[in-house]
């Protein structure tokens, strides 16, 4: 993943559990709003208007996490997001959580484009794929590999 798009998250006291910690699922509630300001700041790709006039979603359809280390109310985590790949239908990702050089969380997920309409997955649509494919050249796959 050589080319990342990072943002720093302060943790509120709305992310933290009765321990003080980060509640592990607001990680995803984080990662989601990466993958929308990467849309919006990155691709230049509106996210808010994919979802809402384009109706073209990006659930994710596979996720694997790891939790190093807590994070506390008021600390700041730099998210930083790469791509692993590029399908027909599919974006892999991996997702660092850092508090200055410490690891706390990894993600990786495999987001599937989606018509909001039926439901039903879609290719990627070329002006995202061409966004995609400036961002992370490496990671397009051959029309062989795509599935």
């Amino acid at each position: 993943m050589s080319n990342t798009f990072d943002m720093p998250v302060r943790i509120r006291f709305a992310h933290c559990d009765p321990a003080g910690i980060v509640y592990f699922p607001q990680y995803l509630v984080m990662t989601n709003m990466l993958v929308e300001e990467w849309f919006n700041e990155r691709l230049s790709i509106d996210y808010a208007h994919m979802i809402q006039t384009r109706r073209v979603g990006l659930p994710i359809v596979k996720l694997d996490c790891e939790f190093s280390r807590p994070s506390r109310m008021g600390d700041t985590v730099t998210l930083g997001l790469g791509v692993t790949r590029i399908g027909r239908r599919s974006i892999g990702i991996g997702i660092v959580a850092r508090c200055a050089e410490e690891v706390r969380f990894r993600a990786a997920q495999v987001l599937v484009t989606t018509s909001l309409e039926s439901g039903q997955s879609i290719d990627i649509p070329d002006d995202i794929a061409t966004a995609l494919a400036a961002f992370a050249p490496h990671a397009v796959q051959s029309e062989e590999q795509r599935s």
